[in-house]
């Protein structure tokens, strides 16, 4: 049962990998709102970590590169480098818990470096978690903030993109599968100090019989003398 759910957040892994990779990529951070009384919309807007686009009715979407980093807001700039270490931190996870899973042949039979290796992966994919979660709840929140705020301009409003939710997402299956093998580590200790207990109640039982000085009854002269009676 422990060896299926290391291979289930395994498989969490390459999931949250593949969503933060999408979520890094994807303009969809930020999108323009439609405020007011004017419902036919002939332009949207889609804000990014590294492009904006443009998508006009009839027309193609047109997607142009930030020229700088310094024309984004420090939330957007922010967000650029923790998820860049999120990819990171979710590809090294996968290689140090690949290394500690029981099916694996990496370490050989040796079971304290695979726990040593498994409780580090896990610690890697919740860290990875919080590296994906700060910059989107970030933005999200920069996002509501300025969506209620009177003094911002209806043109200069945004609503939450689908990368926001995306990226919550995926922080949840992040977050799960660093649950699922450190759960998994600490089950494999309680397992080996149960043995290694019995060990030291058998050893100390040895002991005992080992100190424990044989006594053997001789008899008596006074014995033999009644013997002759």
């Amino acid at each position: 049962m422990r060896a299926k759910l290391e291979v289930f957040a395994t498989v969490l892994g390459f999931i949250g990998l593949i969503g933060t990779v999408v979520v890094t990529a994807i303009p969809m951070w930020r999108v323009s709102a439609f405020i007011g009384a004017n419902i036919i919309v002939m332009e949207e807007l889609w804000e990014g970590l590294w492009m904006n686009c443009y998508r006009q009715a009839d027309i193609k979407m047109q997607c142009k590169v930030y020229d700088s980093l310094l024309i984004l807001p420090p939330e957007l700039q922010a967000a650029r480098g923790l998820m860049c270490v999120s990819i990171v931190l979710v590809v090294i996870s996968l290689s140090v818990t690949g290394c500690g899973t029981k099916k694996s042949s990496c370490c050989d039979d040796d079971m304290k470096s695979k726990n040593i290796t498994i409780a580090l992966g896990g610690s890697l994919y919740l860290l990875s978690c919080l590296t994906t979660l700060i910059p989107v709840s970030w933005v999200g929140h920069t996002v509501i903030r300025n969506f209620y705020n009177t003094q911002v301009m209806d043109s200069q409003k945004r609503e939450l993109g689908e990368a926001l939710f995306l990226g919550w997402a995926t922080s949840g299956i992040l977050l799960i599968a660093g649950i699922i093998f450190l759960f998994s580590y600490c089950k494999r200790s309680s397992k080996e100090e149960e043995p290694s207990t019995e060990m030291s109640l058998m050893a100390g039982k040895d002991g005992l019989k080992a100190n424990s000085v044989y006594l053997e009854r001789t008899p008596s002269s006074f014995y033999k003398q009644q013997e002759y009676v």
